[in-house]
């Protein structure tokens, strides 16, 4: 994925994942979907994410571990696999932990065109770890973004981001809270990695017209926002039976409204109504958009020579006999029972399948 992105450039590399996201998106009803499937511990949760249409199959598998930090590995790690739905072919294998960054970061904007105020400017970027720079230039690069203000915890990420994006056109500002932060902001970002029942912003910090983008809420127990901020917004959702299990949402009853994002996008509901209107994208993440991802570099790596084959799955002379890959070394009878028989002839090694990397 890095190489994809210093070839095409990160403005290129976003918008095009953009693209594919929306394209699948106007398709939802062609996907046969699920929520993710989640393997909860006391620090953490390892994910997979599958998704089909009638051509292809796909999933991500990924974990979120805030505390791997502290010894030297990121909070989130993936990767995934596009297949053939004929055959079941597996036809790409992909790192997804860079890739997740920047498909977390086209979604938030594929959705903040639809409900964000035309013209929005400034945005508050709340929680500035390994995400943080990739929101930042998303919504620069995609949506025209000219100043971000930034909140952490931890100083020592702020400056991080700041330097990392020192060479931009952003106007970034450091801040020592996050009403400071959000005051005045036409879009709110929140991207916070704590597996945690946090309250990241609350009611009076909402200004008539904002967009609230709450990214970092993405599993049961998991939160950014005080229910109150989700009860005077209009909120919408990737997949809804998903996001009541894991998004802020999971805070507030069965028969609380949403509306899931793709019918915003399809023209089948409304999105932003007025500038004064306050709308939410929360956001858990979904597999219809690693979907989009993976097709994305399996395209990018195709037009750019990019990638490598690996001999995955075996290859047969006869696809009913497994049995003749370890033939050669299968164990001997014993002498004094039985005289082995001759080897039968080879067959000639079948051209194995292969998968793009």
């Amino acid at each position: 994925m890095a190489h994809v992105v210093h070839r095409l450039g990160l403005p290129t590399a976003l918008a095009r994942m953009a693209e594919y996201i929306h394209a699948d998106y106007l398709r939802w009803p062609a996907f046969d979907k699920c929520a993710r499937v989640a393997s909860h511990s006391a620090d953490g949760v390892i994910e997979l994410m599958p998704i089909a249409d009638a051509r292809t199959y796909a999933f991500k598998y990924v974990n979120g571990h805030p505390k791997n930090t502290q010894g030297g590995l990121p909070t989130v790690m993936a990767f995934g696999v596009l297949a053939d739905v004929d055959t079941g072919v597996p036809e790409l294998l992909s790192e997804l932990t860079l890739t997740t960054a920047l498909r977390t970061a086209a979604m938030s904007v594929v959705a903040a065109r639809a409900l964000a105020r035309p013209g929005s400017r400034r945005m508050a970027l709340i929680g500035n770890g390994a995400q943080s720079e990739f929101q930042a230039l998303a919504f620069h690069h995609l949506l025209g973004i000219e100043e971000i203000r930034l909140f952490d915890t931890d100083p020592a990420a702020t400056a991080k981001l700041m330097d990392n994006l020192a060479h931009t056109a952003l106007r970034l500002l450091a801040c020592d809270s996050i009403a400071q932060a959000v005051r005045g902001a036409d879009i709110v970002t929140t991207v916070t990695a704590d597996k945690t029942n946090a309250t990241i912003l609350t009611p009076e910090l909402i200004e008539p017209g904002m967009h609230v983008n709450g990214v970092g809420g993405d599993c049961p127990g998991k939160t950014e926002l005080h229910p109150d901020v989700l009860r005077m917004a209009s909120v919408f959702v990737e997949y809804e039976p998903q996001t009541r299990i894991e998004g802020d949402l999971q805070h507030l009853p069965a028969d609380f409204a949403v509306t899931e994002l793709w019918r915003v996008l399809g023209g089948q509901a409304s999105g932003r109504r007025s500038d004064a209107q306050v709308t939410l994208f929360d956001s858990v993440g979904f597999a219809l958009e690693d979907f989009s991802a993976l097709r994305f570099l399996r395209d990018a790596a195709r037009e750019l020579g990019l990638g490598q084959l690996l001999p995955l799955i075996p290859g047969l002379a006869n696809p009913k006999d497994l049995y003749q890959l370890i033939r050669a070394s299968a164990p001997q009878p014993r002498a004094a029972t039985a005289t082995p028989a001759a080897h039968a002839p080879r067959h000639p090694r079948a051209k194995t399948p292969a998968l793009s990397a």
